[in-house]
């Protein structure tokens, strides 16, 4: 009888090893037809090389030229750190909370697994979960789930959860082998969503404490981690509550594991949330419009670089790192002396227009429909009209809501109408500002509005307008390259006649900016240096109209420009990035150089893409450059120039400016040109329409609208003493160049007007 037991235990051993066996050679055979996708079934796994170089999605960044960030192109807003850049609480956290076991096992946990399984069978969620770290980091990185690596069973439902861990698993594996414990752990950080469009705890750290990782508290890293289970469901920005009780099971978790004690615990469980919430966005940071202005340029680089190496990078999820020309401290100093200046003209400007709509016409008149035509053009409306059709849309267009408006004293919030705020917000004068290093092409700082998120047109190199008396220069170096004048010319400031043979039917006579004429013969630094407009039709009248389109097509001016009379006042529509384009030629020696903005791209891990360099063109003579700047810097030297003003920001102290400025027929814009030895800016202020601006010379010419903007910015860039290659100086002179004309000329009738009432400008009429 023993016997027979003894033989029936052992067959009931033996068909256990055998089923066993044969469990396990079906489980192998399952794995290998998964691994290799046996018959389409399963879908793909990544290969050995992707496996081997896993691939981050990495916004690309802008970079200054000292060192600092600009800001990203994003669609993840993602940026990699390594395991030495955490704080170590942040990683005792994610432990204690994810996989306590994480540094025992070899990728798959076991003990964790049957954890799972009990919790799913006898339906007790708490009992925890079977995914380990290194599993999630498989299927953050590797999109296990998604329909890349789907196959013929993927679509049916329990059936493809179970292929999709089974692919987990088989990566974990492989990652366990080929990584260390810490790349592993940082790869899981630098992948996971926090939320808010944040990846990775870098950026998350910096989201959501405006902090380093390796800074993090307790609790603050205990607030991180909780969010991983759930970005959405535990964000402390709509769940603050939810968010403070998850980031205390955190800590109780530290407490169980050994990396808290009781009395930590119920100290860091005390606290609040204690965010510092900065997410990053394309609206906010330093040089909004620079960034979106570059945008198009770099999407074009990339398409080109991939169509001729054979490359597969792309702007937003490549982790490009772009250098550019741009100084993060310029850029500053420019944004603080525009915002300053514009607050200021904004509320002069409302005051100038108290009671009355500022858009009228040249008879200082309303303009009837005005509003109407503007909602019609409005991007809002034609989408709606396509969607709804006319009438329904204007409904829409009608109807009042609550929205968020910018005010120079920070964004309001009110109750509107589309309508409303259309007509709004063509009340507000725009700007466009840019600095440029003359001697190499570098653009220092670009500012394309008043504010980014409100008013997304730019007006440095998109916008153009006309420059009025700032174009004068190109016509007084067309006379002087062509011999016509010398820098030592007098000219008569009297009328002066366009007619049929000028190919001006009926005559035109350009009017000076009081509507006068002096009757006295002025040195061309005079002529410049008070901007006036008889000169400038003069020397018009000498050279003709096409020379001069050449010479400032040839300096920098892209546009097209009117081949006729007027230009001489420039009439045809110009950016500011053309303009200080061509008057560092004046600067530099004659050279015409390309601005720059960007200087070398290099790939995510640091290897050099492309560099770039100035393109340089001798267009000037050292001599006559030099002459240019010699006539120009009478605006700011010489009694009644037009640039006197600058006295007042204590910038023309030990150091030589050459300036213009400009104003429009109307007032409707007002522009201001600025050159030193080392440094040329423009800027141009006006409405969004030309038919909206100041009503008289006091409020509306360049001098007063624009200037003062630029003597804030130099203020700024003398006062920093870290800015030592922008330091004052005097403009160099050529070594053969001699200049006597017997003296500066001053007419004896002449007097020094102050600063604060220098009103002389040149006109367009």
């Amino acid at each position: 009888m023993a016997e027979i037991k003894r033989g029936k235990y052992y067959r009931i051993i033996v068909n256990m090893w055998r089923l066993a066996a044969i469990t396990l050679a079906l489980v192998v055979l399952y794995i290998f037809a998964v691994s290799v996708n046996l018959f389409w079934l399963f879908g793909g796994m990544p290969d050995l090389k992707t496996l081997e170089n896993p691939k981050f999605e990495l916004a690309s960044e802008l970079i200054s030229e000292d060192g600092k960030s600009l800001g990203k192109y994003i669609i993840e807003n993602r940026a990699l750190i390594e395991f030495d850049q955490v704080s170590p609480r942040l990683i005792e956290a994610l432990l204690a909370t994810e996989d306590a076991r994480f540094i025992k096992h070899s990728g798959i946990d076991v003990r964790s697994l049957g954890r799972a399984v009990t919790g799913v069978a006898t339906g007790r969620s708490s009992s925890g979960g079977g995914s380990t770290l290194t599993q999630q980091t498989a299927k953050n990185l590797f999109e296990t789930r998604t329909e890349k690596y789907r196959g013929l069973l993927g679509d049916v439902p329990l059936v493809r959860t179970v292929i999709a861990k089974t692919k987990e698993w088989i990566l974990s594996v492989i990652l366990e082998r080929k990584y260390t414990k810490r790349e592993i752990l940082m790869m899981y950080l630098n992948t996971n969503s926090f939320g808010n469009n944040t990846y990775g705890i870098k950026v998350a750290a910096r989201t959501y404490f405006n902090k380093e990782a390796w800074n993090l508290d307790v609790h603050e890293a205990a607030l991180l981690v909780g969010m991983l289970q759930n970005p959405t469901f535990w964000n402390p920005r709509r769940f603050p509550e939810r968010a403070l009780l998850r980031r205390n099971t955190v800590l109780s978790q530290m407490v169980k594991y050994g990396f808290l004690d009781s009395e930590q615990y119920q100290a860091y469980k005390a606290k609040p949330l204690d965010m510092e919430f900065t997410i990053e966005s394309h609206n906010y940071g330093p040089a909004p419009y620079f960034r979106e202005s570059l945008k198009g340029m770099l999407k074009n680089w990339v398409e080109q670089y991939n169509e001729d190496n054979d490359k597969d990078y792309d702007l937003y999820t490549s982790g490009l790192r772009i250098y550019t020309s741009i100084d993060s401290r310029m850029q500053r100093y420019a944004e603080e002396a525009v915002t300053e200046h514009m607050k200021q003209q904004q509320k002069l400007f409302f005051e100038h227009w108290k009671g009355r709509d500022p858009w009228i016409d040249e008879n200082g008149k309303p303009i009837k429909g005005f509003i109407e035509r503007a909602v019609r053009v409005s991007p809002r409306y034609i989408s709606l009209k396509r969607e709804l059709g006319e009438e329904e849309a204007m409904k829409v267009m009608r109807t009042p809501y609550k929205m968020k408006v910018f005010s120079w004293d920070g964004e309001k919030e009110v109750t509107m109408s589309p309508i409303d705020s259309i007509k709004y917000y063509k009340h507000f004068l725009r700007t466009g500002f840019m600095s440029m290093d003359p001697r190499n092409g570098h653009v220092k700082a670009w500012v394309g509005g008043v504010n980014f998120r409100h008013f997304k047109y730019e007006h440095v190199k998109q916008g153009k307008r006309q420059p009025g008396s700032t174009f004068k220069p190109f016509v007084y170096v067309s006379a002087l390259d062509k011999n016509f004048l010398t820098p030592c010319s007098h000219i008569t400031d009297q009328p002066v006649t366009f007619t049929l043979a000028d190919g001006v039917p009926g005559g035109w006579t350009p009017k000076n900016s009081d509507g006068k004429y002096s009757y006295r013969s002025l040195s061309l630094r005079q002529a410049l240096g008070k901007s006036i407009n008889s000169v400038s039709a003069y020397i018009m009248k000498q050279v003709r109209p096409n020379t001069v389109v050449d010479y400032a097509h040839k300096l920098g001016i892209n546009s097209k420009l009117d081949a006729t009379p007027a230009l001489c006042l420039g009439t045809s529509d110009v950016s500011v990035y053309e303009m200080v384009s061509a008057y560092c030629a004046f600067v530099n020696g004659g050279h015409s150089t390309e601005p720059m903005t960007v200087l070398r791209i290099e790939d995510r891990y640091g290897n050099l893409l492309q560099e770039f360099f100035p393109k340089v063109n001798q267009e000037l003579s050292a001599n006559m450059a030099y002459n240019m700047v010699y006539l120009m810097r009478g605006a700011v030297e010489d009694p009644g120039g037009t640039s006197m003003r600058l006295h007042s920001f204590g910038v023309t102290k030990d150091n030589e400016i050459a300036a213009k400025t400009g104003t429009t027929s109307n007032y409707s814009d007002g522009w201001f040109m600025g050159m030193t030895h080392n440094l040329v800016s423009g800027l141009w202020v006006g409405g969004e329409d030309r038919s909206i601006h100041f009503r008289s010379m006091a409020y509306g010419q360049g001098a007063r609208i624009a200037l003062p903007a630029w003597g804030l910015y130099m203020q700024k860039v003398y006062a920093d003493p870290t800015l030592v290659q922008y330091r004052k100086g005097v403009f160099k002179k050529p070594d053969n160049y001699t200049l006597d004309c017997g003296g500066v000329y001053l007419d004896p009738n002449d007097t020094y007007i102050p600063p604060s009432v220098s009103d002389d400008e040149g006109v367009l009429f």
